[in-house]
């Protein structure tokens, strides 16, 4: 019998982070560093926003954009939480943040389409790219440069294929950001190369360092930029499977018809918890959403004066909730040093090469849990790490 699966598919290798956390699993008294999703349960009242949704009988398809007034509402805070300006009738409410990257890079890649990625960068993106037909094209950033993507980064990628780049800033897995004028840098090579951004802003409420600063925001950018967010991250709303894009007309209009083929809308009950999300934050100024990201600041500097203070070089995060530290020292890759820390001291980190070739001598921490926690996995870590220098 004929081989069915398509080659594209056959050829993707397993995801890094699922693939080593199937072994974290069946370890009995691991503590796990190592999923990016918020150790904050869903605030209150949106908890009770989809329970009476559900109640009220708000249990069939939305139109296929999403409601029309949670669109209204993320409309409304683009513009004023970050100065960026979309209609909610250029918005699709999607299945988290992936739907929406997912349905970005099917509308945009032709055959033979190179995409450009930072990497180290989320795992998802190559992948997704080869699936959709397009080349994805590595452009290594460094901590020697706070992993940030530079002009001089973007002119040696470029070849007459290239068709699109991805940003994703705050960054995972190390926890970067570009500044206004670190984006402003980088839009005249864009520009001179006709270039699409595709702006995967999943974590711009947990920018620790002034306000996040979106590329749409800059000059005309909003109309080769389509802007991918969602409600996991900040509104601690992981399981709830909500996220949105804004995008410019012909893009939205490709991406809106695959929509509609294959997702339809994104559950009701979600959205209607979503809507809630917005509403109550504008009226509360996001409080909720402050008081986590002052959480998760903090833990990010206990971890990175740890992992300092052990020889394991490490940069300051200026968002999201991971550190990436350089485990170049123990003369270990980063596989080698998660596989045989929790082999030996039961703590879970994931390998820097799940997120690219650029983050081999690396390993991401993920402190969206306890300081309880924390404070734990730092002392097995220490004693890991001075037993190595024992040898």
């Amino acid at each position: 019998m004929r081989n069915f699966v398509n080659a594209r598919a056959a050829s993707l290798a397993p995801s890094g982070i699922r693939k080593f956390f199937d072994v974290v699993q069946r370890t009995e008294g691991a503590i796990s560093l190592g999923v990016g999703e918020p150790d904050f349960v869903t605030p209150w009242n949106i908890r009770d926003a989809a329970i009476r949704s559900v109640q009220r009988g708000y249990t069939q398809y939305t139109a296929n954009r999403g409601l029309e007034e949670l669109r209204g509402h993320i409309s409304r805070y683009l513009f004023e939480r970050f100065n960026v300006n979309y209609p909610a009738e250029r918005t699709i409410i999607t299945v988290g943040a992936s739907e929406a990257i997912d349905l970005t890079l099917r509308a945009v890649c032709d055959a033979g389409d190179e995409i450009l990625v930072p990497e180290p960068s989320y795992v998802s993106y190559a992948p997704i790219i080869t699936l959709a037909g397009g080349t994805p094209v590595a452009v290594r950033c460094t901590a020697d440069n706070d992993f940030v993507l530079t002009p001089e980064l973007i002119e040696r990628a470029i070849t007459p294929k290239t068709k699109a780049i991805i940003l994703a800033y705050p960054n995972n897995p190390t926890g970067a950001v570009m500044t206004k004028e670190q984006l402003e840098r980088i839009v005249p090579a864009i520009e001179r190369h006709d270039l699409l951004v595709i702006s995967d802003e999943i974590y711009a409420e947990l920018t620790y360092t002034g306000t996040h600063v979106s590329i749409a925001s800059l000059g005309d950018m909003s109309r080769r930029t389509v802007l991918i967010g969602g409600f996991s991250k900040a509104f601690a709303m992981t399981g709830w499977r909500v996220g949105f894009m804004c995008a410019p007309a012909e893009i939205d209009s490709a991406a809106f018809k695959i929509h509609q083929y294959t997702i339809l809308c994104a559950p009701q009950p979600s959205q209607r918890a979503a809507l809630c999300a917005l509403k109550d934050g504008f009226e509360e100024g996001f409080a909720a959403v402050e008081e986590m990201r002052e959480e998760y600041c903090r833990r990010g500097r206990f971890l990175v004066n740890a992992f300092n203070t052990l020889g394991l070089k490490c940069f300051q995060p200026k968002g999201a909730f991971y550190v990436f530290p350089s485990v170049a020292s123990t003369g270990l890759s980063g596989e080698q040093f998660a596989g045989a820390l929790l082999e030996k001291q039961k703590v879970a980190v994931v390998p820097g090469s799940a997120f690219g070739a650029a983050g081999d001598k690396h390993v991401r921490c993920s402190y969206a849990t306890s300081m309880r926690n924390l404070t734990e996995a730092i002392e097995r870590i220490s004693v890991f790490v001075n037993g190595l220098n024992s040898i």
